[in-house]
C-alpha cells in the first residue's frame, strides 16, 4: 500500500494541487517516519519538526489559495510547495546547528541561510532538518562524522556512500522525498549509486556555494537528491542560477528542462570511456553499467569508445588540490570564532589544543597533506604541477564533447562497501572515488542513477557527465532511460 512519505515530488505535486493531501499531512507523515527509523539510520543530525510543521501550515494557505487561480503548482512562483527537504549539515540554515559532521563546531548556529536553500524555501520547500556527514566532506563512506556513522538502507552494515551519505540514505529510506547534497569529489554521485536514488552534482558555477562550508572551494558544488531524474530537476531548476553573493557563479541562463512521455533518444550521441572499466572493478557493477548503455542504445542513442587518457591521474591530482584548498578553507576553525574552545595561557595553545582535540583523523589528515604540499619549496613540485595535470583532464573532455553530448560510465568500482572495511587504509577509500573526481576537476555536471542491483541486493549506480551548463541533457537522457526500466522505483525494506 503506498503512503504518504512514498510519493515521489512529481506525485506529490499532483495530490497537493487537487487538494486530495495537505502539506501539513505530508510533513508530519514525514516526520513520524523519521522518527521510527532514523535510529537505526542515523541519517539526521538535527530535525526541525516545530519549523517545518510551521512552514507546512503556511504552505496549506498558500495551496488553497493557488487552487482558486487555477493555476498548477508546478508553474507558479513557488513550484516545490508543501514538499519537505533535507539539507546536508555543511550548508547553512539560520536557526538550525551547523556543525559540518565535526566537534570544532559543535553548537554554531549561523546567523543566515545559504542561497540554496534560500531558493528552494522560496519555491515552497519545507526544511525538515540537517542531514549527517563526513567530517567537512570528507570521505567517501560518512564513517569520518563525528556525530556516529550512517547506516545504508538496504543493508545497515554497509555504508550510505559519502561524503552526502545522511542525505542519499533519506531519499532512499523514503524519510524524505528529496534532499541536498554537495559533491567535491564524488560526494552526491557515490551514495546515490550506493543507496539506489538519483543524485546531481552540477556544473561548477552553476548553483551558488554561498552559505556551504568550503571544502575545496575550485571543485565544490551544491547537488541534490530525488527519487528520480524528474524529481531532481524540479529541484535543480529552483536552486540554479547566478547569485551576487559567490563570485564564481555564473549568468548563463537555465534551460527550462521538459520531459515527454516515450520521448527516445535519437540523434543523441554518448561516449563510454574505456579508462572507466578497469581492473578490479566488481563484475555485476560492469556488467549492470554496460546493460544500461545497452538500454540507450536502443532508445535511439549512438554509442561510442572514447578515450580520457589522463583519467589515471585523477587521484593524486586531486588528493593534491583538494587538500591544500582545505588546508586554508580550515585555517578559520581556531577555536576563537566559531565553536567550541579550549582554554590555553597563549593565543597559539588555544589554537593548538583546540584544533587538536576537537579535528578528526581524516580532516587531520587532510589538513597535513594540504599545508605540505603548500608550503615553501614544494607548492610548484606538488600543488602547481597538480594544476597542470588538472588541465589536461579537462582537455580530454573538452576533446570528447566535441564528438558525442554525454558520457556514460560506472560512480563507484563497487557497490556499497561493510563499514569499517577501509578503516585502516586511507588510499583504498580514496580510490573508491576514482571514477567521479574527474569531473570535478574538469566542473562538468554529473547526473547518477540506478541501473541495477548486484548479488547481495546492493544497488549498482552509472553516471553521465555532460558538457559545462548542459544539466538539461543529462536529465533527459535518464528520464529516458527512466521510463523504460524499474530500478528507481524499487525501494529497501525498513523495519525497525
Amino acid at each position: 500500500m503506498t503512503t504518504l512519505t512514498d510519493l515521489s515530488i512529481i506525485e506529490a505535486q499532483g495530490l497537493l494541487q487537487k487538494g486530495e493531501i495537505s502539506s501539513r499531512q505530508l510533513t508530519e507523515a514525514t516526520l513520524e517516519r523519521i522518527s521510527a527509523l532514523n535510529g537505526d539510520l542515523h541519517a539526521f543530525l538535527y530535525i526541525a519538526a516545530e519549523q517545518a510543521l510551521a512552514q507546512a501550515e503556511a504552505a496549506d494557505k498558500k495551496l488553497s489559495e493557488l487552487r482558486k487561480t487555477g493555476l498548477p503548482i508546478s508553474q507558479s512562483t513557488t513550484p516545490l510547495l508543501g514538499i519537505p527537504l533535507a539539507v546536508k549539515d555543511v550548508l547553512t540554515v539560520e536557526g538550525m546547528p551547523c556543525t559540518c559532521g565535526s566537534k570544532i563546531l559543535e553548537g554554531y548556529f549561523p546567523p543566515f541561510t545559504a542561497t540554496v536553500v534560500n531558493r528552494l524555501q522560496a519555491a515552497g520547500m519545507i526544511v525538515v532538518g540537517k542531514t549527517n556527514t563526513d567530517e567537512f566532506a570528507m570521505g567517501s563512506s560518512t564513517e569520518n562524522s563525528a556525530y556516529g556513522v550512517t547506516h545504508n538502507p538496504w543493508d545497515l552494515s554497509r555504508v550510505p556512500g559519502g561524503s552526502s551519505g545522511g542525505s542519499a540514505a533519506a531519499v532512499a529510506a523514503n524519510l524524505v522525498p528529496a534532499a541536498l547534497g554537495t559533491d567535491t569529489g564524488g560526494s552526491v554521485r557515490q551514495p546515490a549509486s550506493f543507496c539506489g536514488v538519483t543524485g546531481l552534482k552540477p556544473t561548477y558555477g552553476r548553483v551558488s556555494r554561498y552559505g556551504l562550508v568550503a571544502y575545496g572551494s575550485s571543485l565544490d558544488a551544491c547537488g541534490a537528491f530525488g527519487r528520480s531524474a524528474e524529481d531532481v530537476a524540479a529541484v535543480f531548476s529552483a536552486m540554479a542560477g547566478r547569485d551576487p553573493l559567490d563570485a564564481t557563479s555564473q549568468n548563463i541562463p537555465v534551460k527550462q528542462i521538459s520531459f515527454e512521455t516515450g520521448q527516445g533518444l535519437r540523434g543523441v550521441k554518448i561516449g563510454v570511456p574505456k579508462e572507466y572499466f578497469i581492473q578490479g572493478i566488481q563484475l555485476e557493477v560492469e556488467q549492470k553499467v554496460r546493460e544500461a548503455v545497452l538500454i540507450l542504445q536502443n532508445l535511439g542513442a549512438e554509442i561510442k569508445e572514447v578515450s580520457l587518457p589522463h583519467t589515471e591521474y585523477a587521484v593524486p591530482v586531486y588528493y593534491l588540490i583538494a587538500p591544500a584548498e582545505a588546508s586554508a578553507n580550515l585555517a578559520r576553525y581556531d577555536g576563537i570564532r566559531f565553536g567550541p574552545r579550549l582554554d590555553g595561557e597563549t593565543m597559539w595553545d588555544v589554537f593548538t589544543k583546540t584544533r587538536g582535540a576537537k579535528f578528526g583523523d581524516e580532516a587531520t589528515r587532510r589538513v597535513m597533506l594540504g599545508t605540505y604540499a603548500l608550503s615553501a619549496g614544494y607548492y610548484d613540485a606538488y600543488y602547481g604541477q597538480a594544476q597542470k595535470v588538472r588541465t589536461l583532464i579537462k582537455r580530454d573532455f573538452e576533446q570528447v564533447f566535441r564528438e558525442v553530448d554525454a558520457i556514460a560510465c560506472p560512480v563507484a568500482p563497487t557497490t556499497a562497501f561493510p563499514i569499517g572495511a577501509h578503516g585502516d587504509d586511507p588510499l583504498a577509500m580514496y580510490l573508491e572515488d576514482v571514477f567521479t573526481l574527474t569531473a570535478n576537476l574538469a566542473g562538468v555536471p554529473g547526473l547518477a542513477f540506478p541501473v541495477g542491483f548486484d548479488g547481495k541486493g546492493l544497488p549498482v549506480g552509472m553516471q553521465l557527465m555532460g558538457r559545462h551548463f548542459d544539466e538539461a541533457s543529462l536529465f533527459q537522457m535518464a528520464y529516458a532511460y527512466q521510463q523504460v526500466t524499474d530500478w528507481h522505483k524499487i525501494k529497501p525494506t525498513m523495519t525497525r
